[in-house]
């Protein structure tokens, strides 16, 4: 399956807040506490988005430093703006690949990766490069939301709505797109990537929405692969789209639906 789509926009970091980054602070709280990485270490983030993560090792992991990067210039300038104090010394955010990291060999004590690995088009080079950077004894780490299992609730019911309308989008689901987002298949792609000890554990969060124009809304600002695929449709098509999701879900408040991830984590040989 492709890891891209037409639809995958990522520019707009402030509608791509609204539509996951909440959720997304969520997770990376309890994927630092499941880590419980070592105070003063050096990180790398890849694929930092809007800075969910970058925030919350800064608040809770009490790092040396910190270097994210992400290959969107949008959402680099979007995670500066948004880090709780922009003037941290310690914090760094650089546009950057994760297949070529803008890092020294053995330069850093942790290296993570918050819901973005599955987007990398190799993401056994990418596990490599992080190894590369990691000091001896370093610790690797990441975390994918579990697509193929339908871990985002939201997501799933909105990718199921689709393709009863429109056949073609059942393609664009990243359930289809991303079927390797499952325990087995990060412990075989983490293997092939010499690093056969990895630990691999479910990270769960409840997301609630206060009624359905709040659950809709996000869907239509266009940043992410749903939203994207929304934001194309004709008004009829998508007014179609709404009210299918509505009959599905129904109206009342709140709806509430599981958002699961698949978080791994291994020290590297030192």
């Amino acid at each position: 399956m492709p890891a891209t789509s037409t639809f995958d926009a990522w520019s707009a970091g402030q509608n791509y807040e609204h539509y996951m980054g909440r959720w997304s602070r969520m997770v990376a709280a309890r994927f630092l506490d499941w880590l419980d990485a070592t105070e003063g270490a050096d990180w790398l983030e890849i694929g930092c988005g809007t800075g969910a993560l970058t925030t919350a090792i800064l608040a809770r992991a009490a790092p040396r430093s910190v270097l994210a990067t992400d290959p969107s210039e949008a959402f680099v300038a979007h995670a500066r703006q948004t880090l709780d104090d922009p003037q941290d010394p310690r914090a760094r955010v650089e546009v950057g690949d994760a297949r070529d990291l803008p890092a020294n060999d053995g330069s850093v004590d942790v290296v993570t990766s918050a819901l973005a690995l599955n987007f990398v088009p190799d993401r056994r080079e990418a596990l490599v490069e992080m190894q590369r950077v990691l000091r001896p004894g370093g610790l690797l780490s990441f975390y994918v939301w579990d697509y193929p299992g339908g871990g985002i609730g939201f997501i799933d019911a909105f990718w199921k709505a689709a393709a009863r309308l429109d056949p073609g989008a059942a393609a664009l689901d990243e359930a289809a797109r991303f079927p390797d987002c499952t325990p087995d298949a990060l412990t075989e792609l983490c293997a092939q990537a010499g690093l056969p000890e990895a630990e691999i554990a479910p990270i769960e969060i409840a997301t609630e929405f206060p009624d359905f124009e709040a659950f809709w809304h996000p869907f239509t600002l266009g940043a992410g692969p749903a939203p994207g695929y929304c934001a194309a449709l004709p008004e009829d098509r998508r007014a179609a789209l709404k009210a299918e999701l509505a009959s599905m879900l129904g109206q009342g408040t709140p709806i509430r639906l599981t958002a699961r991830a698949w978080a791994m984590k291994t020290p590297v040989p030192g």
